[in-house]
């Protein structure tokens, strides 16, 4: 979807980088590489896959889509773009960041054991919830000095000693594999601590898929997904999403397009930007 009206697919470092990560097998990767680096289509690719002799469904979805990547990249794509999630493995692409709510929901949902559970489970959550508030400080105001510190107080916060290793413990050793994707923002400062923006524009499909279920076909999906999508983005803008519908469904046109309202707000948010960074 992200490739648009191209149909391709591409092969290099990008490409490569996320077959590593998936741990895709060498051999594979050096048949798939020793020979052309771009295809046209799906024909080509499929193609190349069984010249390759990579049939298995799982080799052929982590080399799909890591040269699906690859052609994302070839369209100018960043490879530096920064990908935030809740830490489903499947949105680890590009460069990460982990949201830190998501980090801590698993020591917010565990059920004490005792008193004493409860007081360890509290001063670990306050811990965690004092780092970021030190890391939204940094947001707001970077300092290259400051991250020598931050990195130190994220070590001694994973790396203590707890009597709870099932609960307190292993929610622990989580953040303390994902340590750079919970730093990211010591780097990449514009980069938000959580992704609650994201779970909010989702929130009423989900709501929807509770009370009804799920659709019954992949048409019905698309349509699902379209209107939610046109409802969502119409809030954001501004725009009436029932007024919306009825210019287009009435072939009114009085309503312009929403992706030029999207040009429209994003050239203004850049304007707003610059003023902002000038001295008074």
């Amino acid at each position: 979807m992200l490739r648009g009206t191209s149909d391709g697919y591409a092969i290099h470092e990008v490409t490569l980088a996320y077959w590593q990560r998936q741990e895709l097998a060498q051999d594979v990767v050096a048949r798939l590489s020793a020979g052309p680096r771009q295809f046209a289509g799906a024909a080509a690719w499929q193609a190349w896959l069984a010249e390759s002799g990579v049939r298995a469904e799982r080799p052929v979805r982590i080399a799909t889509e890591g040269a699906l990547l690859g052609q994302l990249i070839e369209q100018g794509v960043s490879p530096g773009l920064v990908i935030l999630s809740d830490g489903a493995g499947q949105f680890d692409i590009l460069v990460h960041a982990s949201c830190w709510v998501h980090a801590e929901r698993p020591l917010a949902r565990a059920i004490p054991y005792n008193e004493a559970h409860r007081a360890a489970l509290e001063q670990v959550r306050q811990q965690i919830w004092d780092l970021y508030q030190q890391l939204k400080a940094y947001q707001a105001h970077p300092d290259p000095g400051d991250k020598a510190g931050l990195e130190a107080r994220f070590d001694a916060l994973v790396g203590q000693k707890t009597d709870y290793p099932t609960t307190i413990g292993s929610a622990l050793k989580e953040m303390r594999d994902h340590q750079a994707d919970l730093l990211r923002v010591l780097e990449r400062p514009e980069v938000p601590l959580h992704n609650n923006g994201t779970e909010s524009i989702i929130r009423g499909y989900v709501k929807t898929r509770k009370i009804s279920g799920g659709t019954r076909s992949d048409a019905g999906r698309s349509c699902r997904d379209t209107f939610a999508s046109l409802k969502k983005t119409c809030r954001k803008l501004g725009v009436s999403f029932w007024e919306y519908l009825k210019d287009r469904l009435g072939n009114l046109g009085r309503l312009p397009g929403l992706a030029a309202l999207i040009r429209q707000r994003a050239a203004e948010d850049t304007r707003a930007g610059l003023a902002a960074a000038v001295p008074a």
